[in-house]
């Protein structure tokens, strides 16, 4: 079949574009990739002992705040990327602002600090193991999340697997917070981003492969 044929046989034939298709497929596969790595962090991790007293306390809110913000940025990016024609570039600020206030905040904490807390600050107890429990994490919402997307005929597919890979990470830092004992600033700018960055290089380079409709 040669190509006018084939564009003439499909427009003879168009078929009309679910509403609401975008929030159907994403209201099914992020609560899903959440369910799944909560148990995940049951199973492997475990909740954090003091988990009732952390939460009263506002760093916590803080920590959390952070993930759901970039969760929030993630899921507008994304959104955006797994539609042709969607413009992006207002959609980073969702990213960006967020990012921007934590290095903000840590760097003034630092500041403040004394020279001997400023490394236990950032190094806190866990960050042998904190990116690479995020990115642990993320694989269960990765595979939820990267159905949705493709799902919706992304065209740029890198920058999509991209997307796609920070909304998995930002759920799942989200879920780790439950876990993670760590209540400085300091830590959360250097570890928790390093374990975003982890499923978004993940997307960059399977977008390209498992993104392709």
């Amino acid at each position: 079949m040669k190509t006018h044929e084939l564009i003439d046989l499909l427009a003879s034939d168009p078929m009309p574009v679910q509403r609401h298709a975008a929030a159907r497929r994403f209201g099914l596969a992020l609560p899903l990739g959440l369910l799944m790595s909560l148990g995940l962090l049951l199973a492997g991790f475990g909740l954090r002992p003091d988990l009732a007293e952390a939460s009263i306390q506002p760093m916590f809110w803080a920590k959390a705040g952070f993930a759901l913000a970039m969760f929030c940025g993630a899921l507008w990016v994304t959104l955006r990327l797994s539609r042709p024609g969607q413009a992006v570039a207002a959609a980073w600020s969702g990213l960006g602002i967020p990012l921007l206030l934590l290095w903000g905040g840590a760097a003034a904490v630092l500041w403040l600090a004394s020279g001997d807390e400023r490394l236990a600050m950032l190094m806190g107890r866990s960050w042998r193991s904190c990116a690479f429990s995020i990115a642990l994490l993320s694989l269960p919402l990765m595979g939820t999340t990267f159905w949705a997307v493709r799902g919706l005929a992304p065209t740029r597919l890198r920058l999509a697997g991209a997307s796609a890979g920070l909304l998995a990470g930002a759920a799942a830092t989200l879920v780790y917070c439950l876990h993670c004992p760590e209540m400085d600033a300091p830590f959360w700018a250097l570890w928790y981003v390093l374990g975003l960055s982890l499923p978004t290089a993940a997307g960059v380079m399977a977008g390209p492969r498992l993104l392709r409709w």
